[in-house]
């Protein structure tokens, strides 16, 4: 009993610090902003309680003009980007790699710079890419007798939001495929002899054998990719010089204007809760759905 008493102390003195410091860095600035989301307040004069006022405007008056609604279904599409070519894009390199290619370090190497550079960095990169005068993408088209098919990727309508989201989804795929990658490499070797002994194709082996046994690291990139997506700000602030379109507008971008460029506190807060109760809405629906596909599975 004393061993047990003398463990939840240890278990405690670690346990502690590190949740007070969550309550202070992470829970209690959501608070903080769920109050000020009530208030109609400009940072300086007095705030004016409001209630839910600021909600009401944002899904459905839309009195500044930001088209909030829109920048939600711009998530969402980023969302469907990540799980459905970001995703299957780095399976295909983890499975590839990890079944013993020449090179295999390097390109494992390769893969994953793009997630350890700044995306201040790569936003920089793909605005010379996407410049319409002397980019890369337009100069390869001209090259290549295709000029009609050149475009000012980041200002025209049709082409300023998948440029956008071309570059977040490139980023992070290295970063799945790692996940994935050290997944594959700890499965027992003996499963892939056995199938090569009845005659498995590579093919075969990767749907039978590989990707039901990472399935639960696939289930966890899924919901990082989603979660991701959600809450996506950096690449997106950058490569519209902090003043995003309809077109390529997302919450966090929107949320930024309201707060430091328009300085509307209040209405800027209720995105941000908005934001928060989104990626927890979707945390626990994909966990459901999750939870549900593992009890068909195992019934």
């Amino acid at each position: 009993m004393h061993q047990v008493f003398g463990n939840k102390k240890a278990i405690a003195v670690f346990v502690v610090p590190a949740l007070i410091l969550y309550i202070l860095v992470g829970f209690f600035p959501i608070l903080q902003s769920m109050y000020y989301s009530l208030l109609d307040w400009d940072g300086i004069q007095p705030a004016k309680f409001i209630g839910l006022a600021s909600y009401k405007d944002l899904f459905f008056a839309d009195t500044y003009g930001m088209d909030f609604n829109h920048s939600i279904l711009n998530t969402l599409y980023l969302a469907v980007l990540s799980v459905f070519m970001q995703l299957p894009i780095a399976l295909v390199l983890a499975l590839v790699l990890a079944r013993g290619v020449w090179g295999e370090k390097l390109y494992r190497t390769l893969y994953f710079i793009p997630v350890l550079v700044s995306s201040s960095v790569i936003g920089v990169m793909f605005l010379k890419i996407y410049q319409p005068e002397y980019g890369l993408l337009n100069t390869i088209l001209n090259q290549l007798g295709l000029s009609s098919w050149t475009h000012d990727w980041l200002t025209e309508s049709g082409t300023a939001l998948i440029s956008v989201m071309i570059p977040i989804v490139w980023q992070y795929i290295g970063y799945h495929m790692l996940l994935m990658y050290a997944a594959i490499k700890g499965i027992p070797e003996d499963l892939y002899e056995a199938a090569k002994i009845d005659g498995a194709s590579s093919i075969r082996t990767a749907f039978s054998i590989t990707i039901p046994l990472i399935s639960p690291i696939l289930k966890v990139c899924v919901i990082f990719a989603v979660l991701g997506s959600l809450k996506f700000f950096d690449l997106v602030f950058i490569m519209t010089n902090g003043y995003p379109t309809p077109e390529t507008s997302v919450p966090s971008t929107l949320m930024y204007s309201s707060i430091f460029n328009r300085n509307m506190y209040g209405y800027g807060s209720a995105m941000a809760v908005f934001m928060v109760v989104e990626c927890l809405f979707f945390y626990l629906v994909l966990q459901k759905l999750i939870r549900t596909y593992d009890d068909k599975e195992e019934s």
